[in-house]
């Protein structure tokens, strides 16, 4: 008689856990979505491929020393534009300094300054690291939204981690 109390009242406890939110088990899935089509002009979709409202748009670039790393020697300086309603978001891209197949030289992430909720253009200039920057034949921007500030994976946080999470900034070698 002493087990069965035991019992019932075990189980009321887990099942007012479930019931408050507290389960034992968290289900937790993480994914990444797709990389979408790069080009030097894009509109910029969130994680589910969804059009945020903003274009992204390589405006030029040329092969220079970044003055404020003249001993690096040459990197990759381009203009950037992004226009549209940022609803709220300051959505960013990677951009990628790539040869004439499309293989990646280099990337740099590129935030904008979108987030006043009203139609606004944005523009800006940026430097690429690229590997061997006198192969670069293009520069080109990623559609992904990489503005998202919460990565948590289902490793670092069971509880409140994972998710659908933007593709990883490509590396030299990957291509385009």
């Amino acid at each position: 008689m002493v087990v069965a109390r035991i019992v019932v009242g075990a189980g009321s406890v887990l099942a007012m856990l479930s019931l408050s939110g507290c389960g034992f088990l968290w289900n937790c899935t993480d994914s990444t979505a797709e990389r979408g089509e790069a080009d030097a002009r894009v509109e910029i979709v969130d994680e589910g491929g969804r059009p945020v409202g903003v274009t992204a748009e390589v405006t030029g670039w040329r092969r220079e020393p970044n003055p404020q790393l003249p001993e690096d020697g040459d990197e990759i300086h381009f203009g950037i534009r992004f226009e549209g309603d940022g609803r709220g978001r300051d959505p960013a891209v990677d951009a990628c300094a790539v040869d004439e197949e499309r293989v990646v030289l280099g990337c740099q992430t590129v935030y904008s300054h979108m987030d006043s909720g009203r139609d606004v253009t944005d523009t800006g200039h940026e430097y690429i690291d690229a590997d061997r920057p006198e192969r670069v034949a293009e520069v080109l921007l990623i559609p992904n939204d990489q503005s998202t500030l919460d990565r948590r994976t289902c490793e670092d946080d069971m509880k409140d981690g994972g998710g659908v999470h933007p593709p990883d900034t490509p590396t030299p070698g990957d291509q385009l």
